[in-house]
């Protein structure tokens, strides 16, 4: 349970992980941490074809107005992955990320370890303590 110290250690664990996009999806905000996993996938890609698909990928669903799972970012940041899209290179979203690791961290971080689903989570992992009795002492 150390990924509840902080988020970098909660995005690095597959369990914490999990319970926090089921938290986020409780409050139908799921779209910050997918976008963040979208942008640290799209950082290993070694192909210039799929970095130039992956961006148009992450663009196209996370970023451009209207998109089915818009993040909020401010304007100047959306406008210049806007200008830059058409050429994308691996620090394209960097900014965007950066905002909304900085979002989640200050805002969804916080109320997901007082959120009931993080209490679950924790009473679930808790081990009895259970002494065991030795007949021969």
């Amino acid at each position: 349970m150390t990924w509840s110290e902080n988020m970098d250690t909660l995005l690095a664990n597959q369990a914490g992980l999990d319970a926090f996009r089921t938290f986020l999806k409780s409050e139908f905000s799921e779209e910050n941490v997918e976008f963040w996993l979208a942008c640290e996938d799209f950082k290993k890609t070694k192909n210039a074809e799929k970095i130039a698909s992956k961006a148009r990928m992450i663009y196209s669903e996370f970023i451009e107005a209207d998109a089915p799972k818009e993040i909020n970012i401010d304007f100047s940041t959306r406008d210049l992955i806007s200008k830059n899209i058409a050429e994308p290179t691996l620090k394209c979203f960097d900014e965007a990320q950066k905002l909304i690791y900085c979002l989640m961290a200050k805002d969804s971080f916080p109320r997901f370890l007082k959120s009931e689903i993080y209490k679950k989570l924790v009473n679930s992992q808790q081990v009895p303590n259970h002494k065991k009795w030795l007949p021969f002492l």
